[in-house]
């Protein structure tokens, strides 16, 4: 798998970074941005994993733009695949190394494996459930600051949260903007906890299962559990459950 998308990287995606045309960019809605990078990305990988497992319910960020559909399908599927061709396309966009590409891999209602793929970083993350994740090959470990005042600052995907105020923690600061990103620097401790408003199956199967098999903890925004399938509005990812725990209720009460 992560041959495939080191392949497609190398083939749509990297001759397009920093060399896009005006033509090549559009938007899905307002500031959603798109580009054909997107596009001939998610093509390859998802007729390379439907000949693969013709069984299996692949469930692309832009082929839902399309036909929303398909999210209900594969929420209903035994089996499934999500793809997010280019995570952190404004990233993508505007130069930055910071995006990556993302496969996940579910059956019956588990995350099982995931790949994120950082073709500028050249850093390939692998976790499969209860075998471990891994940077390059190397096993992961989520970093803890031993020292609160060492500790790394809170984070959210929701840019008209950040400054806000978590009762007894601390002030959300806006995360990488790219999920394929986001999660890592979790892992190596550079965030003490990921706050998203949105749960997207393509965002976050392989980046929650990183954090799951690194030690880490992730579930609802809400506190509920986290699943594969019939994901809820939000999400909060933590080094353990009791950060987690915390950030819960600290937005509760804010």
């Amino acid at each position: 798998m992560l041959s495939l998308m080191q392949e497609v990287a190398e083939q749509v995606i990297n001759p397009r970074f920093r060399a896009l045309q005006d033509h090549q960019i559009s938007e899905k809605n307002p500031g959603d941005l798109v580009t054909v990078a997107d596009h001939e990305s998610e093509v390859l990988i998802t007729a390379a994993l439907t000949a693969a497992y013709p069984d299996a319910v692949v469930l692309g960020e832009e082929a839902h733009a399309h036909d929303p559909a398909l999210l209900d399908r594969f929420n209903a599927a035994e089996h499934g695949f999500t793809v997010d061709p280019v995570d952190g396309t404004k990233n993508f966009v505007r130069g930055s190394p910071d995006h990556a590409v993302m496969i996940g891999e579910m059956r019956g209602g588990e995350v099982v494996r995931g790949w994120i793929w950082q073709p500028q970083h050249e850093a390939a993350y692998v976790a499969e459930r209860g075998a471990g994740a891994y940077l390059n090959g190397s096993r992961l470990t989520m970093v803890v600051a031993e020292d609160e005042r060492d500790a790394a600052p809170y984070r959210t995907a929701r840019r008209a949260w950040v400054g806000r105020e978590l009762p007894g923690l601390g002030t959300l600061e806006l995360t990488w903007a790219c999920c394929g990103v986001d999660y890592p620097h979790l892992i190596a401790g550079d965030a003490r906890a990921l706050v998203y408003n949105h749960s997207k199956p393509w965002d976050h199967l392989p980046g929650a299962l990183l954090v799951q098999e690194s030690g880490g903890w992730i579930g609802g925004i809400d506190g509920g559990p986290f699943g594969a399938q019939e994901l809820g509005s939000g999400l909060i990812s933590a080094p353990d459950r009791t950060t987690y725990d915390a950030v819960v209720a600290a937005l509760a009460a804010n």
